[in-house]
């Protein structure tokens, strides 16, 4: 563990340490508080919020940001989260590479790495690997290791991040990969899918835009969903949900990763949209694909999205089918949730409105009108960021107690 915090951050009680909290999570999530602020938001004599706030700038968590412009009287100082206190990393794993974000304790983003390639394995060597290799990306942006307070760590699959184990990669009763990551990085490491980080990077990121209750589909080569809840992360009992992708919603015979058919993922995700167009290809249609196909036989997903980019009908007319399917389920979504807030992620997100207005399509369709006219869906803002930032921001709540 890192040590460089204060005590209070430990306590699980005291209501010094309890308030303490709750000023943080006001600079958290709105920026700059004078001391009356803090007062009437938490119900605390301003004698006591004055001395709480001194001792949080006396262990550097709070800066005083100066006097702000009143109606009358005197200017008061307002403050609010010190950025250099620290840093906090995220960590987003892929099977194939995995991207770094580093934020400074305001949460902002200070440095993105992606496409750090690495062949991730199901074994405990491969994570230590990782370790290593992230603690050298962030020496490179000159931040010493000894600053950074916490570790983000996302993966997809099922991942129970109470316990702290992936139930898709590192499988052990004996040690969680959470333990895995702590022992390396020698300090706190929260585990989350990469479908929830996402959520939460998203959520977090829109700041004034954003909605207490928002949906957040991440649409890869596989399909998942997190889930924001009066604004916070829904996990459900066991930290499974979300998983979207698995709801029987297809009339078909296609087997699912799963193992079951029918599942919405078959119809609406990358694997989809890559046996879509291996099915035309095969039967000769035209495309700017179809030399390549008959030459390997096969296609990379990469290929088809660029193929999206860059106009190729099919590749057009394919995206639109995953988005029609994508939307239907959406629809379900929405009449059960009643989200004000539907954000769509993950990498099919490059075929924009191709994909997009399917999907509003399919939605105003089959949605209860009434519900899905209080829903705005768009596409993720911080786009291939939005796991590690996530995570970033997960980590910080973590290690501050407040999640």
């Amino acid at each position: 563990m890192n040590y460089m915090l204060p005590s209070f951050l430990g306590e699980t009680s005291g209501k010094n340490a309890i308030v303490k909290r709750e000023i943080l999570r006001l600079c958290i999530t709105h920026n700059n508080y004078s001391i009356a602020d803090f007062s009437r938001a938490l119900g605390i004599s301003v004698p006591t919020i004055t001395k709480l706030i001194a001792e949080l700038i006396d262990d550097n968590f709070l800066q005083d940001e100066g006097k702000v412009g009143t109606s009358g009287g005197r200017r008061p100082s307002v403050y609010g989260l010190n950025p250099e206190a620290g840093y906090f990393v995220g960590v987003d794993i892929a099977r194939h590479h995995f991207h770094i974000a580093i934020s400074n304790f305001k949460g902002e983003i200070v440095n993105f790495i992606q496409d750090i390639e690495f062949v991730l394995e199901a074994n405990e060597l491969s994570f230590r690997t990782i370790c290593r290799m992230v603690k050298d990306e962030v020496t490179k942006c000159g931040i010493p290791w000894i600053k950074v307070l916490g570790v983000g760590v996302s993966l997809s699959g099922r991942v129970n991040p109470e316990k702290g184990y992936s139930l898709s990669y590192f499988v052990s009763d004996d040690i969680p990969l959470k333990s895995i990551f702590e022992k390396e990085f020698k300090l706190p490491v929260n585990i989350e899918n990469d479908s929830r980080a996402m959520a939460y990077g998203e959520y977090m990121n829109l700041g004034a835009e954003a909605d207490p209750n928002m949906i957040f589909i991440n649409l890869s080569w596989g399909l998942g969903m997190g889930i924001i809840a009066d604004g916070r992360l829904y996990y459900g009992k066991s930290g499974y949900s979300g998983e979207i992708g698995h709801f029987p919603a297809l009339n078909n015979d296609i087997i699912c990763r799963c193992g079951k058919v029918g599942c919405l993922e078959t119809g609406a995700s990358g694997s989809a949209l890559h046996r879509i167009m291996v099915d035309e290809l095969k039967r000769g249609h035209s495309s700017s694909l179809l030399a390549s196909y008959q030459e390997n036989g096969d296609i990379e997903l990469d290929e088809i999205l660029k193929a999206v980019e860059e106009g190729d009908v099919l590749a057009i007319d394919s995206i639109g089918k995953i988005g029609d399917t994508l939307g239907r389920g959406i629809a379900g979504v929405l009449n059960i949730f009643n989200p004000g807030l539907v954000v769509i992620g993950g990498r099919l997100i490059v075929g924009k409105d191709y994909l997009l207005l399917p999907i509003k399509t399919a939605v105003n369709r089959l949605s209860l009108s009434r519900v899905s006219s209080d829903t705005k869906i768009v596409l993720s803002k911080l786009d291939r960021r939005a796991a590690s930032v996530g995570d970033c921001l997960l980590s910080r709540d973590k290690v501050l107690g407040l999640a």
